[in-house]
């Protein structure tokens, strides 16, 4: 007897609701479809494709399901680009934009994250990853140009230490405001040597942290 995926039936609801998106790509279907967000959850969850954040191992969370698409979504990720990640988490926003762009570079403070993201990855037979145990805050100049960065944590300011990172008219997106207040996650295309700015809506990031996790 084949064995019935519990899933199946909510993927199936959640990949409904994702053609109601806006500006929505194709090959972003396919990546949801073939990453098992299950995968990347922590156990008790019923239904994996809620629009719920999840705690995750070292007092971090993960975005809710329909958050993190859009997320990707956002980047505008297309084949052959190579994108720089800021926070690999659970790693289920490495694993969509991994399915769809030619090599991701994510950073990862936390060792056990970082760890626990990279078997999922293997388990996935993804390879074009390349997972670095660091803050990430400066970014990686010496793996650049990327043609997208993305930083799940939030500047106070624009941070302009990713520019000379990016390629000509490349886009970079994280939240700006305090780390304790309220904040606006943003898209940022390069243009020449500065930033123009498209406000994509209200967040809550923790601030930018700084350094590895002594224990974790």
């Amino acid at each position: 007897m084949t064995a019935v995926d519990p899933d199946r039936e909510k993927l199936a609801e959640f990949l409904v609701r994702l053609r109601g998106e806006p500006r929505m790509p194709p090959a972003l279907f396919k990546a949801v479809e073939t990453v098992p967000r299950r995968l990347f959850l922590p156990a008790g969850i019923d239904d994996p494709y809620e629009n719920r954040s999840a705690p995750i191992a070292c007092g971090e969370t993960m975005p809710g399901a329909l958050f993190a698409v859009r997320l990707v979504a956002a980047l505008e990720p297309e084949p052959e680009q190579r994108i720089l990640e800021i926070g690999t988490g659970s790693g289920y926003v490495t694993a969509l934009m991994a399915r769809i762009v030619g090599h991701v570079t994510t950073f990862e403070r936390y060792r056990r994250l970082l760890k626990g993201a990279s078997q999922r990855f293997r388990e996935l037979g993804i390879s074009n990853v390349t997972p670095i145990f660091e803050d990430g805050r400066e970014g990686f100049a010496s793996g650049s140009p990327y043609h997208r960065i993305i930083v799940h944590s939030a500047f106070p300011a624009p941070p302009k230490q990713f520019l000379e990172q990016l390629s000509p008219h490349a886009s970079l997106i994280c939240a700006i405001g305090p780390g304790d207040g309220e904040q606006v996650l943003v898209r940022l295309r390069k243009v020449g040597t500065r930033f123009e700015r498209e406000d994509l809506g209200p967040v809550r990031y923790q601030a930018i942290a700084f350094g590895k996790a002594d224990v974790l």
